[in-house]
């Protein structure tokens, strides 16, 4: 006997519970031929007789009672393992595991401290990574993702609104340098780019197709890297509006076009999603989301 017959055996459990083909089909949801075939099936593999047939029903032989015993246990057993596991989904403890563009990073810690502060008993792992993690695998509960709306039919996908995006430069720069006219020309500054050329931000597109290359003397590998550089007061970068909070001596160069907005999207899992530390993180982030700049 392999697991290969467990279908059969479930059958054989259900006719022994409810007596009938009729009964064990009707609780199983097939034909009552499917039933008679796996009953069928199963006395031949077996070489023994589990029912004696009569015109009221089944009745289990000793073979047969033997069989009701251990699938009776089985049953019990997985019953136990669903309870156990559905206690899991409701318990705010173990681990979460969020991920999400670095653009945004430091949004969420104050989201994930607030969290925490609620259930201190969980472990809260943030990372940020170009790389697009597998929500189906358990590489993470949560992902905020940017750009086109993900289409994975597994994922629940909701948006968070958008990132907004401008140029900066410190003031030490702008001493420097000057600041440039609002309607000006770029081209006599030096700026700040990614060291992917094709990188997938509109923003760095823009500042791709409309600055030469050779203006470009700085190249980092993320954004915080670019923050950085531009309170170095290395040349002028993209950064996020709400990064201009953390240091007041950054200058704004221009006002953020609508198409350097990035749509942001808040991911889970479907088997995953409505699990309590992922309603409760994401409810939080949620509200929390509704005032970022």
């Amino acid at each position: 006997m392999t697991l290969d017959n467990w279908d059969e055996i479930r059958t054989a459990f259900q006719v022994a519970r409810m007596g009938t083909v009729s009964g064990a089909a009707e609780v199983l949801g097939v034909h009552h031929a499917t039933v008679i075939r796996h009953i069928d099936s199963l006395e031949g593999k077996l070489g023994v007789k589990l029912f004696q047939r009569h015109a009221r029903g089944y009745t289990p032989t000793d073979a047969g009672m033997d069989l009701l015993q251990v699938a009776q246990a089985t049953a019990d057993q997985f019953e136990q393992l669903s309870g156990r596991l559905h206690g899991h989904g409701a318990a705010m403890t173990g681990e979460l595991i969020v991920t999400s563009v670095d653009s945004i990073s430091p949004l969420l810690v104050s989201v994930i401290a607030e969290f925490q502060e609620a259930h201190p008993e969980l472990m809260v792992q943030l990372i940020t990574d170009t790389r697009l993690f597998r929500l189906e695998y358990g590489e993470a509960h949560v992902a905020i993702r940017a750009g086109k709306k993900p289409d994975d039919p597994d994922n629940i996908v909701q948006s968070l609104g958008y990132g907004r995006a401008t140029m900066f430069a410190h003031k030490s720069y702008i001493e420097q340098h000057g600041m440039p006219e609002e309607d000006g020309d770029l081209t006599d500054h030096r700026f700040i780019g990614p060291t992917d050329p094709n990188h997938r931000a509109i923003f760095f597109r823009w500042l791709r197709d409309n600055i030469p290359q050779d203006r470009i003397r700085l190249r980092v590998s993320d954004m915080r890297d670019s923050f950085e550089a531009v309170l170095a007061g290395a040349g002028i970068g993209f950064l996020p509006m709400s990064w201009a909070r953390r240091s007041e001596d950054l200058v704004q160069i221009r006002d953020p076009l609508d198409e350097w907005s990035i749509p942001l999207w808040l991911v889970t899992h479907v088997d995953l999603h409505r699990t309590a530390k992922v309603q409760e993180f994401t409810s939080i982030l949620k509200e929390s989301a509704k005032t970022w700049p």
